[in-house]
């Protein structure tokens, strides 16, 4: 497979936008956007829950996050 280089301030933003939608599908409308994102998907194992944690394994991988969100609480 070959190697693909993302600027560091591209992975940034990026990430940055991983966790704007991460936030925003964990606040006070929460469960308006799950009802709409099932009616969208069309089934209910793949929810709002879930893409959450597609999102924060995604900004974990650009290096934004030390995946406390993924794994708990950091070791010391």
């Amino acid at each position: 497979m070959p190697g693909i280089t993302l600027d560091l301030a591209d992975a940034a933003e990026i990430a940055e936008t991983l966790t704007l939608l991460t936030q925003w599908l964990s606040g006070s409308h929460r469960q308006t956007l799950a009802d709409s994102f099932t009616a969208f998907i069309g089934h209910p194992a793949y929810s709002t829950s879930t893409l959450c944690a597609d999102l924060h394994r995604f900004a974990f991988l650009l290096g934004a996050t030390d995946g406390e969100d993924l794994f708990g609480e950091p070791t010391p």
